[in-house]
C-alpha cells in the first residue's frame, strides 16, 4: 500500500507531507540514529558509505551517499557528501535542521543553496504523518535544486523508508 506524497512550492519554501504506517516514536528514530539512516537514506541504488551522527541541538550529521548502481550511468560511482546542522530537537514530534551540501570534510560546498529544514512528526492512530518543510534562501534557489532532480530523489528516499520500516515492525 503506498501512501501518496504530496508535495508544494510556496515561493521559497518546499513543503512535503507523508503518511507512514509505523508509530511516531520508531518514525523518529529512523531519522535521528546513524544505524537506521544507513539503511534508507538516499534515492534508489545509492548506499551511505558514511554516516556520522550527532543528535543534539549543535550538532552535526555528515555523511556520503556513493551510486552503487551501474544502471545508472555517469552517476555510478559518484559520491555525494551532505552535512546537516541540527537546531532544534523536540523528542520525538520536532526536528529542525540546516542542509548543506558539503565535502568530506565538513566544509560547506560553494555554490549550491543550503535550505532551513523543520520536520513535524504527528501520530495519527498508529501511524506516522511527516510534514517536512524546507526553506531556501530564495525561490530562484528552490527552483535550482528541483532542477536537480530533488523531487524524485526525495520520493525514492521517503519510499525507502516506508519499505525499511515494514522490517523493523
Amino acid at each position: 500500500m503506498s501512501h501518496k506524497m504530496v508535495t508544494k512550492v510556496e515561493g521559497a519554501a518546499y513543503i512535503l507531507e507523508r503518511e507512514f504506517s509505523a508509530p511516531r516514536e520508531l518514525v523518529f528514530r529512523a531519522f535521528s540514529e546513524a544505524e537506521h539512516l544507513k539503511m534508507w537514506w538516499g534515492p534508489r541504488g545509492w548506499e551511505v558509505t558514511v554516516c556520522n551522527v550527532d543528535f543534539r541541538p549543535g550538532g552535526v550529521w555528515h555523511y556520503c551517499m556513493k551510486c552503487m548502481d551501474e544502471n545508472q550511468g555517469e552517476f555510478y560511482g559518484m559520491e555525494s557528501w551532505g552535512k546537516a546542522v541540527y537546531r532544534e530537537i523536540d523528542e520525538p514530534g520536532t526536528i529542525v535542521y540546516t542542509d548543506y551540501f558539503s565535502d568530506e570534510e565538513g566544509n560547506e560546498a560553494e555554490g549550491m543553496p543550503p535550505s532551513d529544514i523543520h520536520m513535524a512528526f504527528q501520530e495519527q492512530e498508529g501511524k506516522t504523518r511527516i510534514i517536512c518543510r524546507s526553506i531556501f534562501e530564495s525561490p530562484q534557489a528552490l527552483q535550482e535544486v528541483l532542477k536537480m532532480g530533488m523531487e524524485q530523489g526525495i520520493t525514492e528516499t521517503w519510499d525507502r523508508l516506508e519499505e525499511y520500516l515494514t522490517t523493523l515492525q
